[in-house]
């Protein structure tokens, strides 16, 4: 099959052949009709996550089942499936309490494992984490739900608890951002939107947001205040730095709920926030790290309603080529939505 590799650590990707994969018992191999390209297989080919070389990247997915291995109960060659970007290992307590996404044990396609930028991947424990498209949504759509979309959903719905009349700061407005706003607006809720880029912010606009708001090195937190009468009830960090953080932090209101969903690689692995206001202000910090496949149900049943279109945050669909091109370059692209990879695109 044809692959993205990764021989070394921020060196340049070749796009080749290498030997298709088999179906593991308990698993079942895809072929990638549509895979996202996201920031963290930036992170992943910088050198931020620990991964072997040679390596795959690529994390959101949708295909078609073309093998089940040994013991899989749910799914035959055929099936339109897409996958949360951490997969469980379906025994242990968390994954048996609908929990996969923090299971110990986990599997991540494109960083523990071989990825989705290739024609084909491995997905293993498939009766605990594949997931069925509907008929009515898109690969595309779906790929867009395995780590940006799925994670902001379960950020304010499970996590932040959003509800109908609130405020809510998202700074970033890329997939994951984007997706934010999407969600938050489809819940009912107030959404002010930051980014540095114009084209981000108007994308922001067109998918609901009252608010947009220039990151041009003003006070941001104190604009949200002035907006709100007093600061958001919900913030979200959908960018991952010092800076960003603290300024949704900054943003909330008095007993607000900051969700982190944006990574925070920093070298000792530590973070500084504004805990005093944390303190003072009893406010909320909550991390958001993906959702189980048990989840996905309700999600998609909205998607099928179309109260929520993740196609409309897909900016472009581009081939194998071309995006281990763009891929190194991810950590300073401004792009207004996500890019879709078909590796069956010459």
């Amino acid at each position: 099959m044809r692959a993205m590799i990764m021989d070394a650590l921020a060196e340049p990707l070749e796009v080749r052949e290498v030997e298709a994969p088999t179906a593991p018992a308990g698993g079942v191999v895809v072929e990638v009709h549509a895979t996202g390209l996201c920031k963290s297989d930036w992170h992943a080919w910088v050198g931020h996550d620990d991964v072997s070389l040679p390596h795959v990247p690529g994390h959101e997915l949708a295909g078609l089942i073309v093998e089940v291995g040994e013991g899989v109960q749910r799914w035959s060659v055929g099936d339109r499936v897409t996958v949360p970007f951490v997969m469980g290992c379906g025994a242990c307590e968390w994954c048996l309490g609908g929990n996969a996404q923090v299971c110990p044990d986990q599997q991540q396609p494109g960083f523990t494992q071989w990825g989705s930028f290739a024609e084909r991947v491995v997905l293993r424990a498939a009766d605990t984490n594949v997931v069925r498209i509907p008929d009515g949504v898109s690969f595309e759509a779906a790929a867009a739900l395995g780590c940006r979309f799925a994670t902001a959903y379960r950020a304010l719905t499970g996590r932040a608890r959003v509800t109908a009349g609130e405020w809510i700061t998202v700074v970033g407005a890329g997939g994951v951002g984007l997706s934010a706003v999407m969600i938050g607006v489809a819940l009912g809720a107030r959404v002010i939107a930051v980014d540095r880029t114009p084209a981000a912010l108007e994308a922001a606009r067109r998918l609901g947001a009252e608010h947009a708001l220039v990151a041009d090195g003003s006070d941001i937190a104190a604009a949200v205040h002035e907006l709100t009468g007093g600061g958001s009830h919900v913030s979200v960090d959908a960018v991952g730095s010092a800076q960003t953080a603290r300024d949704a932090v900054l943003s909330l209101r008095r007993r607000g709920r900051h969700v982190q969903i944006g990574l925070l690689p920093t070298a000792d692995g530590m973070t500084s926030m504004p805990m005093a206001r944390v303190i003072a202000w009893e406010l909320d910090l909550l991390g958001s790290h993906g959702m189980a496949a048990v989840d996905y149900p309700e999600m998609l049943s909205l998607i099928e309603s179309g109260a929520l279109r993740p196609h409309d945050i897909i900016e472009r669909v581009i081939g194998l080529g071309e995006a281990a091109t763009l891929l190194p370059g991810m950590d300073s692209a401004s792009p207004a939505g996500m890019t879709m990879i078909d590796p069956r695109r010459a």
